[in-house]
């Protein structure tokens, strides 16, 4: 077996955000702003870039994409990249109304979903009361709080990792939940976030369904019933184009006009030529986006089976990973021997999710191959 040094440990950028300035003149940090200065920002899981690893860390999707989108991205490398791309992205926008059953008013696209949220917390939030969302859930959202000096609050999930709809029932400058659940891939059901949209009708909701196509019931069924709903969705995950960065959101079209807004005084030119052409080229393969979700749900309940049977808890998931934990071993520990084995999985020091491991859901053969190495750690 390979030893850890055989995978590079990565260098994890500061997470407290208060340096200091820097005395020496000569440092050119004494010139960052303020806010700069007290910044926290994001860390992504590491891309190692070795032959060999088994990368679970990620929730990469464990096939390659559609074949239409991979022949609309050779159709769109032509001469025309010297033209800038539809500012508008209409004809992405047209094919998500239609599969959604919506307007095309009522999207919003952007350069991946992460940009999309960000947008969303300059555009609809900081009004001066807190918005709330989960204390164990996607950790930018705590980052674009910090980012653009919005009030925040961390609501803390359940003893079992639900959310309870019960806590956000008080004043608020707003609500994000991410449903299927980051990192734990548990899901709230559309008729408890009814009844969140029912309490808080002056308070945007916003819904974070980055993996709501692994087991979910999207929120985009409750739009025409309220206006203060955002539905936040991405290609990253279950259309396998993580590498190309699309997002987008689905409101009401004066939600829809704030977001606007704002991309046109950032950057008018959020998705590119190609990015627009395979958007929509992924959007037309209903057959493949079926086949592939379906793939990961089976693979998913696979690996859940294959960790039980190890003695892990696994949380129940509706994403493309599981949440687990051993009762007799360390969640650092677990990832340190994988990570020797070439394994890749993800570990958070959180208190109350320092002993669980996110696993990413691979191919059949991954999945054998971390069945293996947790088979020689564990002895």
């Amino acid at each position: 077996m390979s030893s850890p040094a055989a995978i590079p440990t990565p260098t994890a950028a500061p997470r407290d955000g208060t340096q200091p300035p820097a005395r020496d003149p000569a440092d050119p940090r004494r010139l960052w702003s303020p806010v700069v200065a007290s910044l926290s920002p994001y860390v992504p899981g590491e891309q190692p870039q070795i032959e060999g690893l088994v990368k679970l860390n990620t929730n990469e999707h464990p096939m390659g994409p559609s074949p239409r989108v991979l022949e609309a991205i050779r159709r769109e490398t032509s001469d025309a990249l010297r033209l800038y791309p539809d500012p508008q992205a209409g004809a992405l926008k047209r094919a998500l109304a239609q599969l959604h059953g919506l307007e095309p008013a009522q999207i919003f696209v952007g350069n991946g979903s992460d940009e999309v949220l960000a947008h969303a917390f300059l555009a609809l939030f900081g009004n001066g009361r807190p918005v709330l969302f989960p204390d164990i859930s996607y950790s930018f959202y705590p980052v674009y709080c910090g980012l653009y000096r919005i009030a925040h609050e961390r609501v803390p999930l359940a003893a079992d990792f639900t959310v309870e709809v019960g806590d956000y029932l008080r004043p608020n400058g707003g609500i994000v939940i991410a449903n299927p659940n980051a990192p734990t891939g548990r899901l709230l059901p559309l008729e408890r976030i009814e009844r969140l949209l029912l309490a808080n009708p002056d308070s945007v909701v916003l819904i974070d369904e980055a993996y709501v196509d692994f087991g979910g019931e999207s929120a985009v069924a409750l739009l025409d019933r309220f206006p203060q709903l955002l539905v936040v969705r991405t290609f990253s995950k279950s259309r396998a184009l993580a590498g190309l960065r699309v997002g987008y959101a689905m409101g009401h079209p004066g939600l829809i006009e704030a977001l606007e807004r704002v991309k046109d005084s950032f950057n008018s030119y959020p998705l590119d030529r190609i990015a627009i052409a395979a958007g929509v080229a992924s959007v037309q393969d209903a057959a493949w986006f079926s086949r592939a979700c379906a793939a990961v749900i089976a693979e998913r309940e696979a690996m859940t089976a294959r960790l039980q049977a190890r003695g892990f808890e696994v949380l129940p998931s509706a994403a493309n990973f599981v949440f687990a934990r051993h009762p007799a071993h360390n969640g650092a520990w677990l990832q340190a021997g994988l990570r020797a084995r070439k394994v890749l999985v993800r570990h958070f020091t959180a208190p109350r999710i320092a002993q669980f491991l996110r696993i990413s859901v691979g191919t059949p053969e991954q999945g054998l191959a971390l069945d293996a190495a947790l088979a020689d750690l564990l002895g």
